[in-house]
Formats: structure tokens, C-alpha cells, sequence
């Protein structure tokens, strides 16, 4: 079954149509999860094209655009059988032992009709998917590789079929070894583009099947990892990958976290602590709460978001769409030129050079290496970014990164810890942090938990406040025993007037100077963004060597900045995990949310960092710049390919030189086409980051 976009239903995401052949399959699109099994339902795996992906099926087939196998949408790591690559490995196998005995015979000019019969299995039964293919591109009016390839070999076959009977010069040979050759590429095509998947699968692998659960009564018992629910306790021993996400209730360890932050280091563990799901117990054996199970822990929101960005299309590829849209006419238009001209111009027998030299022209044409040079380079790129702790939303953002110029960073969570202590308190510590902590207990603001842990820390009794009203980027304030109290900037006022002062300290991370070194090092430039006091932020600017600080910065104030730098003429990054900075990270050329903040930083954002390191901004850059290198480099050899293959295979050196290009040679170079965008896309999976 075909979708055909003309008639197919049909579903706009992102301003992006996609079409489905069933109702079923949009369902399961829209509401972004499959539904429950139903009896006699379609299978829930859905398949599409790699080079449009808006094209959706609910079973295996070929691209009613371009003629390309479809492939599943998610990868699993169910065994699923590759029927295309099955049937094309068993019309590979025996079209090439038919076809050697039809060169033997060819070479040594016996019989035509001897030639005629080992050559008919290898095009008609061997080559029939192309025929197929071919057709259905006439039908649906999107002409493309097999329509080539469907037009050389049957012109060949049936004019060799005409002069057999007529007499003549036959060219089964030449039919029956293109086709084999094309069979030989759709295999290895095939067989490099399931390694493209490798990197989901690597991280749906990380899922161990089953879990050891805490029983009321303390017994332990192994359950699949299906039964857990939020709140079950799970014991976790050493070497056991984590089922869940959740917190540490009680032992001590540490776990290797590097196959979700890329970071190779164990991290410790103790009460209190996160853990995530997929990550590997090193040494010592705990117990944890579940708090995020199934589709709802980090591993799965990492699989899913990988799944939507190795499928969406980078703005690049709009200039090989325009190409590919033009390319099959101006091939076929080419190859007839060729035909009349060499009828008309040619040596004897004129007949033969021109059929011969009009199917070469069809043959070495490959569109499919333009159309594979940009997705297959995206689809790698985001897997190897999931890697490293890094998850793209979609292709559009990681090509932006690469001409990023400015980056703005707020400060606290991002360059720091975001976990300020209070290390100094002016007037009456005692009253000053009593009535502070009045106030700041209905605030979730970082600096209020730091004000009544410190209330906690010395002993210090909490009054109870009344009214109390939070003022974004001012402060607090309240009613407390009869007085007015205001807590922010200034310290802390007391109907009016000031009785003291709490100053906070928050640690800038380790690995934030190293960070800022080498965004300088790429010609990036740093401003920090803060709501902090501007001595404060200058301190901090000055040990980081930060270029820039936007200081006092209310939190509705930070998308003006990230618009006032866009009308500079920059392009702007943003960085920050906060709510607040939402608005921001959705109004910058590319947000980046780091992966300790809110599930809000993290949906507006186009690049998330697992870790919430600053390095992994740099390791984003990096794997930007090397994938649209790596693009670049597909679209080149593409172009360049076609550019002096198709002239070559007309005969435009033969005048010169005497030179010219069989079909059967036009075939392997088509087929290495392909396959070198598909290999050269393949090495970003070996990339440094």
C-alpha cells in the first residue's frame, strides 16, 4: 500500500504537513504516544522515509516520492526482520549468479538468444522492484532514482530483445549487469542506513528489563520494570543498571552516569540524591523511591527527542530540494538530447552509440545521494549528540549553533550552582533572619531556602508572617507581629527603615572557567544575564573574564535583551533553567536549557544539556560545526558527482579523447554514490567532541 499525498489524511505539525494511510496512524501521530492494542489493529510501529519524513505507514513499503525503503520512525530493540534488505540480499544473490554467466556469454558474442534467456530473470524478476518503483514515480508524479534506472535497463533489455529478432547488436549484458549492480548498492544502502539507528537503540539497551522491589514487610522481590509505579521502593546492587528515576533513600555510592551525560567519571551518591534511569551502580548497594516511570523518566524523553530531531530537516536542505525537484526532468531531457545528437552526429553504427550513451546518461544520474546527503548526516549527528548529553530538538537548531556569535548565560544554576549560602548577616542575626524567614517561606525563590536553611543552621526561632506578597526581581514583603517587613535589595526593612543586611555567596562551578575559555576560543562572546546587584555580577564577570554583564535584570527583562542583542545584528544563544528564563530561551536564535532546571526551560528550548555542564555548550558547537561540515561535504560530492558524471556518460570526450562510458560502469559509479554520502555521514558517529 502507496500513501499517496494527494490523497492521503493528512496532519500539520510545525508548520509541517505529514501523511498517514490510516486514521489509526494519525491518532497514534497526534497524540504523541501509541493507543492501547486493539484487536485486528495495525502494528504500532510506524515507518516513514528518511528523506520525507512526511511521509507515514503502518507497514514496511517504499516512499511514494522518492522510492526509498521506509524505515521505522522510533528504532527498538525488538528483532525485527528488514524485509527490504531480506528481498533485496535474495535478488542480489541470484541475478549475480545468473549475471556472470551472461558476461562469459556476452564477452565470447555467443548466441542472442542464449543471452536473451539468462538475462530475463536478472531484469524482469531481479530488477522488478525498480520497474515497480519507477512506475508508481510516473503515477504520483515524482519522478526519481528508479524512474532512471527503470528507463535504462528496460530500454537496453527490450531494444536487445528488438535485434534479436530483427538482428543486430544485443545489450543484455549491459541490462542484466546494471541491474545487479543497483541491487548490490540498495544492499549496502540498506545495511548503512540501519547503523544510523544505532544510537537510540544503544539508549533504549541502557532500560534493564526487570527491577528488585522493597516489599512493606522487607522482603525482595524481582519484578519486570513494567509493574513499577511512583513510590515503589527498588533496590539497586552493585553493577545493576538503575530501572527508574528517583532519589536515594538510603546506602551510598557511586554510579556511572556517562551514558546519559557523557561525563566519564562515577558520581556520588547518598541520601537525597537523584538517580536516573539507564545509569549503571557502581559499588555500593541502596535503596530508591521510583518517582518517574515508563515514558516519564529522563532516558525516555532523551529516546523521544532524539527519535523527532534525526527526523526533521535542517534549513540546509531546502537548496537540495530545489535541485532534486529539477534533476530527473533535466536528466531524462539530457539523455534524449544525447540519443539525437549521437543519431544525428555519431560514428556507425549510429543506432547502438546513441542508445548506448542515452542509457548511460540515465544510469550514472543519482538523486538519491543528493537527497540522502543532508538527513543522513542529521540523523547521526543527533544520535551521537544524545551520546555526549546532548539532545536536539530538531535539525534546525543544531545548523543555527554553528553561526552563534553571542552567547548569553544567566548566571545562577548556570555559571554557578545555583545554591547560594547566607555567609555574612548584618545588625540582629537572630532578628534579621527570624523575620526573613517569615517572609521567604512562601517564596521558592534560591535565596529564600538559602535564608531559612541558615535560620535552621544558627537555632533561630521564625516568626509568622501575614500578607505576604512576592515581588519578582524585588523581593518579599509582609506583615509580621504588626510591622511591615520588606525583604530584597536593600536588606531587610522594618516599617521603613533598614535593620540589616544578609549577604549570600554562590559557588561558581568547577567546570565553568574552563567553559568560557573555550566559547572565547571559538569567537563567541559571553554576556552575562542576572537579576544580582551589579557589583555582584561585576566580581563574577571579572574571575570568569566574562565579556559583558547585563546586571539588576528583572525576570521579564531578559527576552528584551535577548531581542535588543538579536537588532544588533548578533547571533544569539541562550542559556539558562529557570521559568523565567522561558521567554528568553524560546526569543534566541538557539535556546540551550541545562538539564538541572525546569521541565519549562526545557521544553522551550531547541538544545537541552543532560548534565547542565557549560562544557556541553562547547560539545554542541563542536558537533554543530562538524555536522554541517559533514553536510557540506555530502552535498559536494553529490553535486560534483552528477556535474561531471552526466557529461561524461553523453560522450562530451569522446571528440577529444575517443573515451566513452559504458553503462555498466555508469551503474557502479551510481551505486557508489550513494554509498559513499551514506559512509561519509556515518563517520560523525567517530567525531571528538
Amino acid at each position: 500500500m502507496t500513501v499517496d499525498p494527494a490523497t492521503a489524511i493528512s496532519s500539520v505539525r510545525d508548520n509541517e504537513t505529514f501523511y498517514f494511510c490510516s486514521e489509526h496512524c494519525k491518532q497514534k501521530f497526534e497524540s504523541g504516544t501509541p493507543p492501547p492494542a486493539e484487536a485486528g489493529a495495525p502494528s504500532a510501529v510506524e515507518y516513514t522515509c528518511p528523506m520525507h519524513p512526511e511521509i507515514v505507514r503502518d507497514a514496511p513499503g517504499f516512499c511514494p516520492i522518492c522510492g526509498m525503503a521506509l524505515e521505522p520512525r522510533v528504532a527498538t530493540l525488538e528483532d525485527r526482520p528488514n524485509e527490504e534488505l531480506i528481498d533485496m540480499q535474495r535478488r542480489f544473490l541470484i541475478s549475480a549468479i545468473l549475471t556472470v554467466p551472461l558476461v562469459v556469454v556476452g564477452m565470447m558474442e555467443i548466441a542472442p538468444w542464449i543471452q536473451w534467456i539468462l538475462a530475463t530473470p536478472v531484469v524482469l524478476w531481479g530488477g522488478w522492484p525498480f520497474f515497480a518503483r519507477g512506475w508508481q514515480s510516473i503515477v504520483n508524479r515524482h519522478l526519481n532514482m528508479f524512474t532512471l534506472i527503470a528507463m535504462g535497463t528496460g530500454t537496453a533489455y527490450v531494444y536487445s530483445i528488438a535485434t534479436t529478432i530483427l538482428g543486430g547488436p544485443v545489450y543484455f549484458e549491459a541490462a542484466g549487469v546494471i541491474t545487479t549492480l543497483v541491487l548490490l548498492g540498495q544492499v549496502l544502502e540498506l545495511r548503512a542506513r540501519e547503523r544510523t539507528s544505532a544510537a537510540i537503540k544503544s539508549l533504549l539497551g541502557l532500560t534493564p528489563k526487570t527491577a528488585r522491589i522493597v516489599l512493606v514487610d522487607g522482603n525482595e522481590v524481582d519484578v519486570p520494570i513494567e509493574r513499577i509505579t511512583p513510590g515503589t521502593l527498588i533496590r539497586v546492587r552493585p553493577g545493576e543498571r538503575v530501572a527508574v528515576d528517583g532519589s536515594v533513600v538510603e546506602g551510598t555510592t557511586s554510579i556511572d552516569e556517562s551514558m546519559i551525560t557523557g561525563e566519564p567519571m562515577p558520581v556520588e551518591k547518598t541520601e537525597g540524591s537523584k538517580v536516573t534511569a539507564g545509569t549503571v551502580n557502581a559499588t555500593g548497594s541502596f535503596i530508591m523511591e521510583a518517582e518517574r516511570v515508563g515514558a516519564d523518566t529522563l532516558l525516555a524523553h532523551i529516546v523521544r527527542m532524539v527519535a523527532e530531531a534525526q527526523r526533521s530537516r535542517a534549513p540546509i536542505q531546502k537548496l537540495a530540494d530545489v535541485v532534486a525537484a529539477w534533476f530527473v526532468p533535466i536528466v531524462i531531457a539530457v539523455a534524449a538530447i544525447t540519443f539525437v545528437v549521437w543519431m544525428a552526429v555519431g560514428p556507425e553504427p549510429r543506432l547502438a552509440h546513441a542508445l548506448i550513451n542515452a542509457v548511460a546518461v540515465l544510469i550514472i544520474a543519482c538523486p538519491c545521494a543528493l537527497g540522502l546527503a543532508t538527513p543522513m548526516s542529521v540523523m547521526v549527528a543527533t544520535g551521537k549528540g544524545a551520546t555526549a548529553g546532548i539532545l536536539i530538538k530538531n535539525a534546525e537548531t543544531l545548523e543555527r549553533l554553528a553561526s552563534v556569535d553571542t552567547l548569553v548565560i544567566d548566571k545562577t544554576g548556570t555559571l554557578t550552582e545555583g545554591k547560594p549560602k547566607v555567609t555574612a548577616v548584618e545588625g540582629d542575626e537572630a532578628q534579621v533572619l527570624s523575620l526573613a524567614a517569615a517572609l521567604e517561606r512562601a517564596s521558592e525563590h534560591p535565596l529564600a531556602a538559602a535564608i531559612l536553611a541558615a535560620a535552621q543552621e544558627r537555632g533561630v526561632a521564625v516568626a509568622t508572617a501575614t500578607d505576604v506578597q512576592i515581588m519578582p526581581g524585588r523581593g518579599v514583603k509582609g506583615s509580621v507581629n504588626g510591622h511591615e517587613v520588606e525583604v530584597g535589595r536593600d536588606g531587610v526593612i522594618v516599617d521603613g527603615k533598614s535593620i540589616g543586611r544578609i549577604t549570600f555567596a554562590d559557588p561558581i562551578k568547577a567546570t565553568t572557567p574552563e567553559a568560557i575559555r573555550a566559547l572565547h576560543a571559538k569567537g563567541i562572546a559571553v554576556i552575562m544575564l542576572t537579576g544580582d546587584a551589579r557589583a555582584t555580577a561585576e566580581a563574577v564577570a571579572k574571575e570568569l573574564g566574562i565579556d559583558r554583564i547585563e546586571a539588576e535584570v528583572l525576570p521579564a527583562d531578559k527576552d528584551a535583551v535577548v531581542q535588543k542583542l538579536q537588532r544588533e545584528g548578533h547571533r544569539v544563544a541562550m542559556a539558562g533553567d529557570g521559568i523565567n528564563d522561558a521567554p528568553a530561551l524560546s526569543r534566541a536564535d538557539v535556546g540551550i536549557a541545562m538539564g538541572t532546571g525546569t521541565d519549562v526551560a526545557i521544553e522551550s528550548a531547541g538544545i537541552t544539556l543532560v548534565k547542565g555542564d557549560l562544557r556541553g555548550i562547547v560539545r554542541a558547537r563542536n558537533l554543530s560545526e562538524t555536522m554541517m561540515r559533514n553536510i557540506k561535504q555530502n552535498l559536494f560530492f553529490a553535486f560534483i558527482y552528477n556535474i561531471l558524471g552526466v557529461p561524461i556518460a553523453a560522450g562530451v570526450l569522446y571528440p577529444f579523447f575517443g573515451i566513452l562510458l559504458s553503462p555498466m560502469i555508469a551503474s557502479a559509479a551510481m551505486t557508489f554514490s550513494s554509498v559513499t554520502v551514506i559512509g561519509n555521514a556515518l563517520r560523525l558517529r567517530r567525531a571528538r567532541l
